[in-house]
């Protein structure tokens, strides 16, 4: 079987996160799991298809309506995630349906936390790596207001 990523995947931090379409064959997560990531991290409405065809890759849900922001608890959440699988020296993969709005606000708050950059200074980020990505203006000021939440 040919190792396939899921559509949009890039690493934020080799090894450590990763941001990416919905996985929607089994060999989207053999490529995950290939790869270290042993955690995704879905922010759909639904969990992906075939998710439970690799059961080395942890499953973690946190529900955020397409062209949403998440909130400060969910932003806490899925840091607290990432953090604590890093910590174990476990990958970390994270998509919502496409890979760009709410997949791209959660990498910047990510970038804002561990970089100590300003949100506008995260968002530039992401979107020079991730092209498309941040969608809306509430997940602008939800990556902004986190800066200002935690400085």
């Amino acid at each position: 079987m040919s190792l396939t990523p899921p559509h949009n995947f890039s690493w934020l931090v080799k090894e450590k996160l990763a941001g990416m379409a919905m996985p929607r064959v089994p060999a989207h997560y053999q490529y995950l799991y290939e790869y270290g990531i042993r955690h995704l991290i879905t922010l759909s409405e639904r969990k992906p298809p075939y998710h439970d065809t690799c059961p080395g890759i942890q499953m973690h849900h946190i529900k955020i309506d397409d062209f949403c922001s998440p909130s400060l608890d969910q932003i806490k959440r899925f840091l607290k995630i990432v953090e604590d699988a890093n910590a174990k020296g476990e990958g970390v993969g994270v998509h919502c349906l496409h890979g760009y709005g709410r997949t791209g606000t959660m990498l910047a708050c990510y970038l804002v936390k561990h970089k100590r950059i300003t949100g506008v200074d995260a968002i530039h980020e992401i979107r020079a790596l991730r092209h498309g990505s941040i969608e809306t203006s509430e997940q602008e000021k939800a990556i902004i207001q986190f800066h200002h939440h935690i400085k």
